[in-house]
């Protein structure tokens, strides 16, 4: 049987880079140890994240920053760890930073970056610029893509990702209330794929670093201030035989339309809607 490993952490928020960096390296360390072949962080972590730790991301002293994030992606070729990365990422002034995921492969490289799409509304007025298109890469014969926080309430992100053919979805998040956990879960269940949901200590007690499968079964959550779980992505447990093996290739046609077309008929009956 063919399996990955995913790491997701629940790292406390702060506005420091250089104590984020820290964190971030000791949680990759321990990750590794254990076996994980990736780690998810949560949303903004590495830089702090606008309108909770950072009032203004021009105060961020983007130099520290991106030393950090390079020590990050050496020490992850070192450990032969993927990194999914939350920060801020600048652009050419006077434009607005993305709200960022980073992909460090386990080869240290940066081969990706998710930006976040759907901002809040205070988000693109005060803080960021938008993304515009999805983020998937592979790991192992798994394929997972990337979807930020309030991004849960866009159902055609998920939807989008389920027809990319995505094995789980990585929902890094700074939640501000309880339902997104419902949400996430729903979304596993609807799209019968993985998600893994990173979130911050601060929020644990409102949504907490959790993995769903493509069943929606919670199959770990950080207990109390844990920073880190782990699970094992595996699409031959016979756990998830219905979801994978015949929810998903149905649900997949039935959206596209093609397994109905063949049953489809033109009949005057059918066409004329007001007729008794």
């Amino acid at each position: 049987m063919s399996t990955v490993r995913v790491a997701v952490t629940q790292p406390t928020a702060s506005p420091d880079p250089r104590r984020n960096g820290a964190v971030t390296c000791q949680l990759m360390r321990t990750a590794a140890a254990q076996g994980a072949r990736l780690v998810l962080f949560p949303e903004g972590h590495l830089s702090g994240y606008a309108k909770e730790q950072v009032g203004d991301l021009a105060d961020v002293d983007w130099s520290v920053v991106h030393e950090e994030a390079e020590a990050v992606a050496e020490l992850a070729g070192e450990l032969g760890l993927w990194v999914v990365l939350g920060s801020s990422h600048p652009l050419t002034p006077p434009h607005r930073p993305h709200n960022s995921m980073y992909v460090i492969s386990d080869t240290g490289r940066v081969v990706d970056r998710y930006d976040k799409r759907f901002c809040s509304a205070a988000e693109t007025l005060h803080h960021y610029t938008p993304g515009t298109d999805p983020t998937m890469f592979e790991v192992d014969g798994y394929r997972f893509g990337i979807a930020v926080c309030v991004e849960i309430n866009f159902l055609n992100v998920f939807t989008e990702y389920a027809a990319l053919g995505v094995d789980c979805l990585l929902l890094p998040a700074y939640p501000i209330d309880a339902i997104f956990r419902t949400k996430a879960q729903a979304m596993a269940a609807i799209n019968t794929y993985w998600v893994a949901v990173s979130s911050v200590a601060q929020r644990r007690q409102l949504v907490p670093a959790e993995v769903f499968g493509p069943d929606g079964t919670s199959l770990t959550a950080a207990a109390g201030d844990e920073a880190i779980v782990l699970a094992d992505l595996n699409r031959d447990d016979p756990q998830f035989h219905i979801a994978l093996d015949l929810a998903r290739p149905w649900r997949g046609s039935a959206h596209d339309g093609s397994f109905y077309r063949r049953y489809l008929v033109d009949d005057p009956r059918s066409s004329v809607k007001t007729a008794l």
